[in-house]
């Protein structure tokens, strides 16, 4: 890792790639610190100082801290990643928009441009309901003199400087893409859930080790590193790990030329939905929770089912019951994301098109089902590490107290940006060697 980043920098093009993306990280984490005029920001810490150990935490973790700072980029990018799934919906469910996905280069532009839009109007959305319902709580100053053109000009302030923060992150991480170095929305989305880990391991530390003696505090200490640290393995393991299906190309003759005839494989990966499960599961749990606190400041009986920081209470275990909601849930959405993203029918008439054949295999109707029952195989096999990554921070959380902003989801956004960056990075790397080797 360290290796391949002292090579890029030694390539001139490769490093104005790498500084300007650093420059737009700095722009981030300063918008990040920029407060909205009009808001009381020390009252909006104390309202969520509750429940952003719980149900907030991983939007406070996504958002870097911005959103309990109620600063320019509170919303992050949380909305242009909804729109995103939104419309990925969308391409299967609507025939145009799946016409429009088969065109090309072209077609991506056009669903790239529906995305944005839809990306301000969820923004305004967001920024219109947190605005409203966490103002009556006392986000903004004044909110209770409704007669005063002072109260309607800080609303519309809110929501203008929420709105136009995330579009703003929206451009940033599209032109990290487009200039800079890896895909830039998962790259602002990581440098947010890095800044906040120094004070998380600062409170694990304060919590297990210096307050205990030098050998309980070393215990502790290597114990919270082995949990990392295998976390962080399993996490590699589901990110890289695959099952390669051979395939063979049939040898086709045109006139004195041969064509075809090559060996390959069709790549299937393990955890082919990525994070998706865990940000499904989590946003259909929470959603409601999330909407009762906009409204009111105490705390339901039945929310209490449905957050996680009341999972695996050993003074409360019936509310671990939403826990296991919360398990078949990344289940389903994992089986679910694959099959909106990998068509085995399809890949299999692709293949019959192309000549292809999996050895041993009937072409066609066969070839789609034996790639099916692999899926589901090999998808219940990833649902399963999701599963246990997400479960690992709930379980500390609940019967040691153990509470931090990054978890199970985090670690693995984590992983599989940085993985995923380094190897855009060697593969620029590999492209220029090639390059300059040609030229000669």
């Amino acid at each position: 890792m360290l290796k391949t980043l002292v090579n890029a920098f030694k390539n001139k093009d490769i490093r104005k790639k790498l500084l300007y993306t650093l420059m737009m990280l700095v722009v981030v984490r300063i918008g990040s610190l920029l407060p909205i005029p009009g808001v009381d920001t020390e009252y909006f810490s104390t309202l969520l100082s509750d429940i952003t150990s719980g149900d907030m935490s991983y939007l406070n973790a996504f958002t870097g801290g911005s959103f309990e700072k109620m600063s320019l980029f509170a919303l992050s990018i949380t909305p242009y990643i909804t729109s995103s799934i939104i419309m990925q919906l969308l391409t299967i469910a609507i025939p145009k928009l799946e016409e429009m996905q088969k065109e090309g280069e072209d077609g991506r532009k056009k669903i790239a441009s529906i995305t944005r839009y839809v990306t301000l109007g969820l923004a305004l959305v967001e920024s219109i309901a947190m605005a409203i319902g966490f103002g009556r709580q006392g986000l903004i100053k004044d909110y209770k003199d409704m007669s005063t053109l002072h109260y309607v000009t800080s609303i519309i302030v809110v929501i203008a400087v929420l709105t136009a923060g995330s579009a703003l992150l929206m451009w940033i991480g599209e032109s990290i893409t487009e200039n800079g170095v890896g895909n830039g929305i998962s790259i602002v989305l990581l440098i947010n859930i890095i800044s906040g880990m120094p004070s998380d391991f600062a409170t694990l530390y304060n919590t297990f080790v210096a307050s205990k003696t030098i050998a309980r505090g070393v215990l502790a200490a290597a114990i919270i590193l082995a949990i990392l640290l295998a976390v962080v393995v399993l996490v590699c393991f589901l990110q890289d790990g695959e099952r390669r299906i051979p395939v063979q190309y049939s040898q086709k003759i045109t006139g004195r030329r041969s064509m075809g005839g090559q060996s390959t494989h069709i790549p299937l990966k393990v955890n082919t939905a990525g994070v998706m499960p865990i940000i499904f599961a989590s946003s259909l749990m929470q959603f409601p929770v999330i909407i009762a606190q906009l409204f009111s400041s105490t705390t339901h009986e039945w929310a209490k089912y449905l957050s996680s920081s009341y999972w695996c209470r050993v003074a409360a275990p019936k509310y671990s019951l939403g826990l296991l909601l919360y398990v078949v849930l990344i289940v389903v959405f994992a089986y679910f994301y694959t099959s909106i993203t990998f068509n085995p029918v399809e890949v299999a008439d692709n293949m019959k098109k192309a000549g292809g054949v999996i050895p041993g295999i009937t072409p066609g109707k066969s070839t789609s089902e034996y790639l099916n029952n692999i899926l589901n195989y090999i998808v219940f096999i990833g649902a399963i590490g999701l599963m246990i990554i997400a479960l690992i921070p709930i379980l500390c959380s609940g019967f040691f107290n153990a509470s931090v902003s990054f978890g199970g989801t985090s670690i693995i956004i984590i992983v599989g940006v940085v993985l995923e960056t380094l190897k855009q990075i060697e593969a620029q790397m590999c492209n220029r060697y090639y390059k300059g080797f040609l030229s000669e």
